[in-house]
């Protein structure tokens, strides 16, 4: 029963060449930081890559993409990284795009065994070119798959040594849904605690999903885009 692992290399020492990861976290936030760089020091290549977005130059999945081990992503947000652009336009890297509330969906289906579903979004453009579309009660609806992955590697606040996991905040977005939807599921956490340490009430996902569990360690946590507003200059200015 207990999942717990060294470290992240350990971790994710069967990953191979060609296989499927989801990788969690929203941006920048909630990235499976020591697990990435595990993934990139091994140097597997032809990865097919699930994830909302694929980082940013240097930060996040764009390490791996940098080092051209990623063959394919399915993502829906790909606007802050130059170096996807620049594969994408060249045909190097295969994309598939997919609105973000559909990929959610796709993976939460794929962890719950839905094999597909039909949603209106994405009807009339390109998103549904070569797929099912059917009329339900007037509105026309497209066949979306549920994804799963051969590894999916998640970042959670808290987890136990039979890896339940709490997730915080915006890190709540996806990596709950992955953790239930790869067939070996790996979680990094920022505090390891002992099996029964958790409140059964607090916990997002159940250690009946996570196979190997770590605890996390550097922690770099980079801000994508900074934005702010200078302080104010008189007492009780807004």
């Amino acid at each position: 029963m207990n999942k717990v692992y060294p470290d992240a290399t350990s971790a994710i020492a069967d990953l191979r060449d060609g296989c499927t990861l989801m990788s969690g976290g929203f941006g920048l936030c909630g990235n499976p930081e020591n697990l990435i760089k595990a993934v990139h020091a091994t140097g597997v290549k032809g990865l097919t890559v699930i994830s909302n977005n694929c980082g940013i130059d240097g930060k996040g999945l764009g390490i791996l993409l940098q080092a051209r081990q990623i063959k394919k992503m399915i993502s829906s947000y790909v606007g802050e990284n130059k170096t996807f652009e620049q594969q994408f336009l060249s045909g190097e890297l295969e994309v598939e795009l997919c609105p973000q509330g559909t990929l959610a969906e796709r993976i939460r289906a794929g962890g719950a065994g839905i094999r597909g579903f039909y949603t209106p979004t994405g009807v009339g453009t390109v998103v549904a070119d070569g797929k099912d579309v059917r009329d339900f009660d007037g509105t026309l609806c497209v066949l979306e798959t549920g994804l799963v992955a051969d590894f999916a590697i998640v970042k959670a606040w808290k987890g136990d040594t039979h890896g339940n996991l709490v997730f915080r905040a915006t890190a709540q977005n996806f990596n709950p849904l992955m953790a239930m939807a790869g067939k070996i599921t790996i979680a990094e956490v920022e505090e390891l605690v002992p099996a029964g340490a958790i409140d059964p009430h607090h916990i997002h996902t159940p250690g009946i999903f996570v196979q190997r569990i770590l605890q996390g360690s550097d922690y770099e946590k980079p801000i994508e885009q900074r934005t702010t507003r200078p302080r104010p200059t008189t007492p009780g200015e807004a």
